[in-house]
């Protein structure tokens, strides 16, 4: 078993938020680190990195790149009780604070050169395609069209959803803007209709919706909805604040239930909030500050420790391409050249990699497939 030290620190989970709490951590705390892949991503940049070569090694950075005073155990966390957290590799590690933040499920490899091998598959097969289904229409399905068409006008792509409107999470107006945008690009948009992939066969080039409609794809993309990452904590000390969807229910400093040594941050929190990844970035910042007081003076008291404050929903932005975007803010929704111009080229790229302390590689690099 790997021992507590009275300052331990354990994080389970390596994505945005886990990753930044860890780096910011490690100098102030005894950090430990449990992800079962040995890197984090730049979340908002995959699709970019799927399209585009010169994204993908900017955007999977290894765990070791910056966290040089903490200790990484490549595993899943399978298990918790007051003082340990059982893996998948059948470790204990003893903590002094946990935090959860092991956000929604994702079939990810361990290395991170398998992980850019399937970015390179990926794509292989949007080049290789003269048609592309992508199923979901929300901001990844959006997104994704939109790189595709951009970079291969020629292509067909269409994108299947199973609600009236794309993109539910912004204003029935940037809805409207969005598909508008598609058609524009002759993406061809299935609203209100669902692909039941499990009754087609692997290789199978063609896809029935619920409606009936038949759609040809070389290649197909499923861009919906991933759930949370919490089944894990059923029949644990957490279970009993686990809520109906999944989402551990937290107090105004992030901590799970009131408990004074467990936190979470990001997508699995109850945090009512949109669910991106910058919010989830402000909550692993306010975590960091409360468990550095009480790491190093062992504060106690309720006013000493930072609160969380919900980010309200007043912009939100969608990538199209290198060049536009959809913007939503608060008195307009605009598309196009000018929003795109906002929102740098690289996706935050370079801006994340800094945050992390990495030196960051020149856009525009060609990756290396080991």
């Amino acid at each position: 078993m790997l021992r507590s030290t009275g300052d331990r620190v354990v994080i389970v989970g390596g994505g945005i938020a886990g990753a930044l709490l860890a780096k910011t951590l490690q100098n102030h705390a005894d950090v430990v680190l449990i992800d079962p892949k040995e890197y984090f991503e730049i979340p908002w940049a995959n699709l970019r990195a799927t399209v585009d070569p010169a994204a993908v090694e900017r955007t999977v950075i290894p765990h070791s790149d910056y966290l040089t005073h903490a200790k990484v155990v490549t595993a899943f966390a399978v298990g918790v009780d007051d003082s340990v957290v059982l893996t998948s590799i059948g470790r204990a590690v003893a903590y002094d604070f946990l935090v959860i933040a092991t956000g929604r499920t994702c079939n990810r490899p361990q290395k991170q050169s398998e992980r850019l091998e399937m970015f390179q598959r990926d794509k292989e097969r949007i080049d290789a395609a003269a048609s592309v289904l992508i199923i979901g229409g929300g901001p990844i399905g959006v997104e994704l069209a939109a790189e595709i068409v951009m970079k291969s006008p020629e292509k067909r792509v269409t994108v299947v959803h199973g609600a009236p409107r794309l993109l539910k999470v912004m204003g029935a107006r940037a809805s409207a803007k969005a598909l508008e945008w598609l058609r524009s690009k002759n993406v061809t948009v299935l609203l209100d209709q669902t692909v039941d992939l499990a009754s087609a066969a692997p290789d199978t080039r063609e896809f029935t919706t619920s409606a009936g409609e038949t759609v040809e794809a070389d290649c197909h993309f499923v861009c919906t909805g991933r759930p949370v990452a919490s089944r894990w904590l059923s029949g644990t000390i957490l279970g009993e604040h686990v809520d109906e969807e999944g989402h551990l229910r937290v107090d105004d400093h992030l901590r799970v239930g009131g408990l004074r040594n467990v936190f979470a941050v990001g997508d699995i929190t109850d945090v009512p909030e949109a669910k991106q990844g910058h919010l989830a970035q402000r909550q692993a910042m306010v975590v960091s500050r409360n468990l550095r007081l009480l790491v190093k003076q062992g504060a106690t008291r309720e006013e000493k420790l930072h609160r969380y404050k919900p980010s309200p929903r007043t912009s939100m932005t969608v990538t199209l391409g290198h060049r536009d975007a959809l913007a939503e803010l608060p008195f307009m929704t605009l598309i196009g050249h000018i929003p795109g111009a906002v929102k740098p080229r690289d996706h935050f790229i370079t801006r994340t990699r800094r945050m992390m302390g990495i030196r960051s590689k020149p856009y525009g690099t060609m990756p290396h497939v080991m």
